[in-house]
């Protein structure tokens, strides 16, 4: 929980991550791309602030206890969700999954969300997966890596009949979070592959799933927004929008929440640090702090009020994902008309 001026912010990290790149983990003949990856991941941590930055071997594998510390002991951080990424053609035990993330979340009852991924590449086998990962660790919700290297294949689509399959069991499963990367290219996978005209297609085919993606499509801001604001399923993950740009591209990241809020709205907007890339302490009070510039370039957007900083922060995740929030830490109850039965609180939904 974090406060400021005596308002006090529900905080859900909706991106974050437990890796493992260090070279004892990188695939023999691969050692290029896993060296090339997180060497591209370490420089997109320089976007954030001089004293945050972290020594290559320190960013390559971290401890839990360094992780715990920084998300929930100063991070502000009440709840995070995890979001995996395998990479298993270039890290032997993957680069960040289920198994190791659940690990941690078991070990740390209350602190984390366990969400797993698919790839429909993987066929009945990956299906058969899904189920049984969501039967272990209950997850609600999955991350989707369009991009990601599989032999000869540089990606796939949300288009495709296989995908649909994927989608279709996650309905079945009652995963209705769908959390697909579409954002900045990370080396050496396809910029082509993050596009996000295969989330409008799929978000009209199963209007019963939440697409959030992540990182807005940046840097295809205007692509999302004109799509998101048509799909009523398709949320705002803010992860990048706030560790990449708030503190080194401060007027071009007023440019993105300003149109974020008037094409998508703060009810669809996700907040997310992207740890270990950036740490949620400075982003959770630089956001808190954060305020539209005021000269004529910005004066048709809108200021955040802080009402929708609460509702970004935390609140909108935990409503996905039937999080309870402490009632003095809930958004008041609108009164509804004399005689009406109470409207619920949109964090309670």
């Amino acid at each position: 929980m974090y406060e400021k001026d005596g308002e006090k912010y529900f905080v859900v990290d909706g991106h974050a991550h437990f890796w493992d790149a260090s070279p004892e983990n990188w695939v023999p003949g691969q050692e290029q791309y896993a060296k090339g990856w997180i060497e591209c991941f370490h420089a997109y941590q320089s976007l954030g602030p001089p004293a945050t930055h972290w020594p290559m071997e320190q960013f390559q594998k971290y401890s839990e206890d360094m992780m715990m510390r920084h998300l929930f002991d100063e991070g502000h951080v009440d709840v995070a969700i995890f979001q995996p990424t395998y990479l298993k053609q270039w890290y032997r035990n993957g680069f960040n999954t289920t198994e190791a993330n659940a690990a941690l979340a078991e070990k740390y009852p209350g602190k984390f969300i366990v969400n797993t991924r698919w790839d429909p590449r993987d066929g009945d086998e990956g299906l058969q997966e899904l189920a049984d990962n969501v039967a272990r660790w209950g997850c609600k919700g999955v991350k989707l890596y369009t991009a990601e290297w599989r032999g000869d294949s540089r990606g796939w689509s949300l288009k495709s009949p296989e995908a649909a399959r994927y989608l279709e069991k996650c309905q079945e499963l009652g995963v209705k979070n769908i959390h697909v990367h579409k954002g900045p290219t990370i080396w050496p996978l396809d910029k082509d592959a993050f596009d996000v005209a295969d989330v409008d297609f799929a978000a009209t085919n199963f209007p019963e799933l939440n697409f959030i993606v992540e990182h807005v499509g940046l840097p295809r801001i205007d692509d999302f927004c004109y799509m998101a604001t048509q799909e009523p399923n398709v949320y705002a993950g803010l992860s990048v929008v706030v560790g990449a740009l708030m503190h080194a591209r401060p007027r071009f990241f007023a440019r993105v929440m300003g149109e974020l809020m008037f094409w998508v709205g703060e009810d669809k907007m996700v907040f997310g640090a992207d740890y270990a890339i950036w740490e949620p302490r400075w982003q959770v009070e630089g956001f808190v702090d954060w305020n539209m510039p005021t000269d004529d370039q910005f004066s048709d957007y809108a200021q955040l009020t802080t009402q929708a900083k609460k509702k970004m922060l935390g609140l909108n995740a935990a409503r996905l994902y039937d999080i309870k929030v402490p009632a003095e830490l809930d958004l008041p109850v609108p009164a509804g008309p004399e005689g009406a039965e109470p409207l619920v609180a949109p964090s309670s939904i």
